[in-house]
């Protein structure tokens, strides 16, 4: 028995449940691809799969609506893959493990992959019927959205002939986006000089955070374990020297990252100065994200004497510094939008190499002189210290347009539905209207999506009664001429 099977819209859930149990990672979407392929070609629909894996799925006109303008349904088909510390499940191989809980779906120990898997499930269910009105359908769906926007960066639209997109890339109901940032990864990385050294090695973990999405979940201030880490090797630096052996935290640029390891080596004899400075450092870190998160947890486990390999003292330093002094999270908001954030940067991915650490940002401003300046800082202290950076998955913001058929057909479609107006906004994380703008000269888009909690997280949920409602309002949308 499926899991969803007695939850309404049928065939929209039926969709959602059966790309679940197709392994989906960004940069492995062939499986996902290749079922969508099928799909249309099952349906006698026209479609188009790129190198990329990227597919574009046809649907004429049903009867009464061949001569209205054809819409464009856009959504990405990979999702990000984090589980917790204790679950097994491989990301390349294995299905979801879908659970309900109350109104909303969820993925045991791992997320959700509603972002964007709603919007494969919505498209796939619309191509499916043969009873909705709707005119030229041109579903475009695309791959490593969630790393760069790859995809959308590199499809051919050539063959479309609709300039209206409906985005259904977005987490709140009622809320329609018409604006979005640009952004960009940038990798920092900095040699280090290494040595075999003899002296006692203990295990830091810092862990216990709630994370987010980069762009959704930034204007929480909530923690960022990479940044603590180095927060705490800068306590560290100031009573006693040490060197690192390993380093490690996050597994996405866009995600705010929810827990980091270190191995480090101190001189013998340190050991209950260490634990001390564990002690003060839990207890400043509770009282100062008490409100964002409570469940932070700092810990150091001893692992005895002996030779490692570590980073020379000074090279340590040079960590410490970079991790503390590059900037971190917001760093402007909007003159022109009251509580929009226009600039940020995060931390979602560090580790060390042979012989460098590396540090991945994501970049973001729906300013493009802002986001240049935040590189520049990024880079001026990583060369500074000796280091170099290098820049990808660049992609443009979204620029809000004052005149909008399709906006202003959708607010009148809500409010005939619900009695009230929805609320039309810029945000701060990415969508590919950006992109897909420069592609479709006079491109009119909107973005909408049902109510999603904690994307990017473990703590992933999908509102059921949402999504019901979100479908029927989609519904609606695609009967306008």
């Amino acid at each position: 028995m499926r899991v969803l099977e007695n939850l309404e819209p049928k065939n929209v859930f039926y969709f959602f449940e059966e790309i679940s149990r197709i392994p989906r990672p960004s940069y492995k979407e062939e499986k996902i691809s290749n079922y969508l392929v099928n799909f249309a070609k099952e349906r006698n629909l026209e479609v188009y799969q790129d190198d990329l894996k990227n597919v574009i799925i046809i649907k004429e006109a049903t009867k009464g609506y061949e001569d209205v303008e054809p819409i464009i349904l856009q959504g990405h088909m990979d999702m990000v893959c984090e589980k917790e510390p204790d679950c097994t499940i491989n990301f390349e191989n294995d299905p979801l493990t879908l659970e309900i809980e109350g109104d909303y779906i969820t993925a045991k120990g791992t997320t959700l992959g509603g972002d964007d898997g709603i919007a494969v499930a919505y498209a796939l269910a619309i191509l499916d019927s043969d009873t909705i009105e709707h005119p030229r359908l041109e579903v475009v769906i695309t791959v490593s959205e969630e790393v760069g926007m790859d995809g959308a960066n590199g499809i051919d639209l050539s063959m479309l002939k609709g300039k209206k997109v409906l985005n259904l890339d977005s987490e709140e109901e009622g809320h329609m986006l018409a604006s979005c940032a640009g952004g960009c990864t940038t990798v920092c990385r900095l040699p280090l000089a290494f040595e075999k050294k003899s002296g006692e090695l203990f295990e830091i973990h810092i862990s216990g955070l709630l994370g987010g999405h980069s762009g959704g979940e930034i204007d929480k201030e909530r923690a960022n374990s990479n940044l603590l880490m180095g927060r705490f090797f800068l306590r560290l630096s100031e009573k006693t020297p040490f060197a690192i052996a390993e380093l490690a935290g996050g597994t996405k640029d866009n995600a705010i990252p929810r827990e980091t390891t270190a191995k480090i080596m101190l001189d013998a004899g340190k050991e209950d100065l260490l634990m001390q400075e564990i002690a003060a450092y839990q207890e400043i870190l509770t009282a100062e994200y008490q409100s964002s998160d409570k469940d932070i947890k700092v810990r150091a486990k001893a692992l005895g004497c002996g030779e490692e390999r570590v980073t020379t003292a000074e090279d340590a330093g040079k960590m410490t510094m970079l991790l503390t002094h590059l900037p971190a999270g917001i760093q402007r908001m909007s003159m022109d939008i009251k509580g929009l954030v226009e600039t940020s940067l995060n931390l979602g991915i560090l580790y060390l190499e042979e012989d460098a650490a590396v540090l991945k940002y994501s970049v973001r401003s729906s300013v493009k002189t802002q986001k240049e300046l935040l590189v520049q800082k990024l880079k001026s202290l990583t060369e500074w210290l000796g280091g170099s950076i290098s820049i990808y998955g660049d992609y443009p913001a979204w620029e809000y347009k004052k005149d909008s058929k399709l906006r202003d057909d959708m607010v009148a479609v809500y409010e005939r539905m619900y009695g009230k107006k929805p609320s039309v906004e810029a945000i701060h994380a990415g969508l590919e209207c950006g992109l897909l703008s420069a592609k479709i000269p006079g491109m009119d888009a909107v973005s909408i999506g049902p109510d999603m909690i904690d994307i990017h997280t473990t703590g992933e949920k999908l509102s059921i009664s949402s999504t019901k409602r979100v479908w029927e309002y989609v519904l609606e949308v695609l009967k306008c001429k």
